[in-house]
């Protein structure tokens, strides 16, 4: 029997452990954003350097692109444990070292935890899952991302009520070490890959990317990722400005906006979970394309009423997540020899794709308002269905 029809029950346990332990992973990647007041009173330094700290902790995304080929040589649950490693090293140095130069390499290796564990655990769920319920087990497991919002960062909120600013750093490095001892025990052992195919070296990177770039399907797939990423970061980067100058929101009332866009993230991975395998994954990704294009271009015909602005962006938010939850599921397929290579170039460039939303955002917003901030991001999205129609025409998946 071979490891995509493996039965169901041997790997729902483990799919558990990894959600419920990335969970805490997200958070660690999350938490940093509302709370950097709090965390630049702590450590006693300005705001403008708890940004620094995050963007740090972005730029670890493009490290994935070093990451993918050596999961792929390695093996999926080495990486996965090694992610989780990470991210406890990290958290447990801040707690017990809360100085601003600790703090920003945790910030850091929780980054690289990530980057290091998402491409190895997709790559992992294509390789284990048929690929008629591939779109549930991913949207299942990208709950945490969710979830990190609508239980995590409350959590994180109630820790250092209770416990002061670096309570959070112990509770999450202590999660992460036992997450790598759980991962390391409940993830099935995966065939021993040979010495020689475990080298990595220059020529593994030039194989893997050269692979990536000889395939149309695969550089559809990026182009995609880049152009709707960098639409979602347009918009997102200033809902909050335009809700606040719209109809004079306030600090809670502009967190409970966030929490509805948590509700809407939810609720699109649980969409992708029970629709996607059902619709046949490149429909229900096309659909879901179109749904995305559709409801940024009626945002700016909402904003008579609050109720309806805030349905049109949690409407924005579900089409999303539900479209990139489902691409997931979709590119684990592209280049089956080197899943995780595809996995961490794909979410490299929409992380790159977000860098470029959230420059544009600020400055479509001040030139144009809500008008051109939509629009912009519908072009966007038309661009990456674009790229992927053209790099899917003709691709039939390997069986």
């Amino acid at each position: 029997m071979s490891k995509a029809t493996e039965p169901s029950q041997r790997i729902g346990f483990p799919i558990a452990g990894i959600t419920f332990f990335r969970l805490v992973l997200n958070t660690s990647k999350r938490f940093a954003y509302p709370f950097a007041p709090v965390l630049s009173r702590g450590l006693g330094v300005s705001l403008t350097a708890i940004t620094s700290l995050i963007a740090v902790n972005q730029i670890t995304a493009l490290l994935g692109l070093l990451v993918g080929p050596i999961s792929d040589r390695w093996g999926y649950r080495k990486m996965m444990v090694a992610g989780m490693a990470l991210l406890g090293i990290g958290m447990l140095a801040a707690a017990f070292f809360p100085f601003y130069t600790v703090v920003l390499v945790a910030l850091f290796l929780a980054g690289l935890g990530k980057s290091v564990l998402d491409p190895a655990l997709q790559a992992w769920a294509g390789s284990h899952v048929p690929f008629d319920r591939r779109a549930m087990v991913i949207g299942i497991l990208e709950t945490s991302w969710a979830a990190s919002t609508l239980v995590g960062i409350p959590l994180v909120a109630v820790i250092i009520d209770r416990y002061g600013w670096r309570s959070p750093f112990l509770v999450m490095g202590l999660l992460g070490v036992a997450g790598a001892v759980t991962l390391f025990f409940i993830i099935p052992r995966e065939k021993e890959i040979p010495e020689a195919d475990r080298t990595v070296s220059w020529a593994t990177y030039l194989g893997a990317y050269g692979q990536l770039v000889g395939s149309k399907a695969a550089l559809g797939a990026l182009g995609y990722a880049f152009f709707v990423s960098a639409a979602n970061d347009n918009l997102f980067v200033v809902y909050g400005a335009w809700l606040e100058k719209s109809f004079g929101l306030g600090l809670v009332a502009l967190g409970m906006g966030t929490s509805l866009i948590g509700l809407a993230e939810l609720f699109g991975e649980g969409l992708t979970a029970t629709v996607s395998d059902r619709l046949g994954l490149k429909r229900a990704l096309f659909w879901g394309l179109g749904l995305t294009t559709l409801s940024y271009f009626i945002l700016p015909f909402l904003e008579s009423a609050l109720s309806a602005a805030l349905v049109g962006i949690a409407l924005i938010f579900l089409a999303f997540e539900f479209t990139m939850v489902t691409s997931f599921s979709l590119c684990t397929e592209i280049l089956p020899a080197s899943r995780a290579t595809m996995m961490a170039s794909f979410l490299a460039t929409a992380g790159m794709g977000r860098v470029l939303g959230a420059l544009l955002g600020g400055f479509v917003w001040q030139t144009g308002g809500i008008w051109a901030t939509c629009w912009l991001s519908g072009g966007l999205t038309i661009l990456g269905m674009g790229c992927l129609k053209i790099g899917l025409t003709g691709w039939q998946r390997k069986s």
